[in-house]
């Protein structure tokens, strides 16, 4: 009996592709973010055929599962399988993609989102230099800095934001490069990664030559007129248009607006 018993884990941890050493280990690891107020996170799970295995998906795709999508309830931590069955073949997790989702205006009517993404690789193999490590309570972490990049569009010039998010090092300091990761499958199970983002203090223009700095921020170059969409500076520093803000407020300076006006430019 207990050779059967013993049989029945082999098989079953070799039609897993996961291991004699994982039989009673857990299958999942655990993703939890830490961002900044009115930030969420979206997930998409990728899968592969595993290690070993000669079935294929249909069409040759990779088989995905999705976390916090629209319609799912939000969940603030996801628990994530490392191997799954999917048209009958055993499949195991290749990459993590995370949707960091931030919200411009929540209270405003012309609301708005926009978003950056990042990831975490997993693979059977990695060089020891390229693998994430955990410490001894199973948790492994790393981290970015996202920063608002503005700019204007529309005939009236409204003001919106682009996300745009970089690595930082474990001294916090900001390198080349989107927050990423990477471990391997025997690395994951049972353990805990975090995700640290701050949010840089100072925003910037999202396209160059179009703003000129002043104090108390900047200001929005004119180009040819309110039409021309571009509106590159070219030098000229003297002729700059007004621009509006979520709340109708017509505005000379980004983001030290003190106006606070009703009526609209004409032009």
């Amino acid at each position: 009996m207990k050779r059967a018993i013993q049989r029945l884990a082999l098989g079953t941890c070799l039609s897993l592709i996961v291991g004699c050493a994982a039989v009673g280990k857990p299958d999942t690891f655990t993703f939890i973010p830490d961002f900044p107020p009115d930030f969420t996170y979206e997930l998409k799970a990728v899968y592969l055929p595993a290690k070993g295995q000669t079935c294929t998906l249909a069409g040759g795709r990779n088989a995905q599962l999705g976390f916090n999508k629209i319609g799912m309830k939000y969940e603030t931590t996801s628990e994530i399988e490392l191997y799954r069955t999917v048209e009958n073949c055993p499949v195991a997790l290749n990459l993590l993609e995370v949707k960091i989702v931030g919200v411009i205006g929540r209270d405003s009517k012309r609301s708005y989102t926009t978003y950056e993404f990042i990831s975490i690789a997993v693979r059977h193999e990695l060089l020891e230099k390229y693998k994430g490590d955990f410490n001894s309570e199973g948790e492994g972490s790393f981290s970015g800095q996202c920063q608002w990049l503005f700019r204007t569009v529309g005939p009236k010039r409204y003001i919106t934001k682009i996300l745009d998010c970089k690595k930082t090092d474990t001294q916090g300091n900001v390198i080349r490069g989107r927050p990423f990761t990477a471990y391997t499958l025997d690395q994951l199970p049972g353990k805990t990664v975090r995700l640290k983002i701050t949010l840089a203090e100072v925003e910037r223009p999202a396209i160059g030559d179009t703003w000129i700095k002043v104090p108390g921020g900047w200001k929005r170059c004119m180009g040819d007129n309110f039409e021309d969409q571009y509106a590159f500076c070219y030098g000229n520093h003297k002729d700059f248009s007004t621009f509006k803000m979520l709340d109708e407020r017509i505005c000379t300076i980004y983001p030290g607006c003190t106006e606070n006006k009703e009526e609209t430019h004409e032009h």
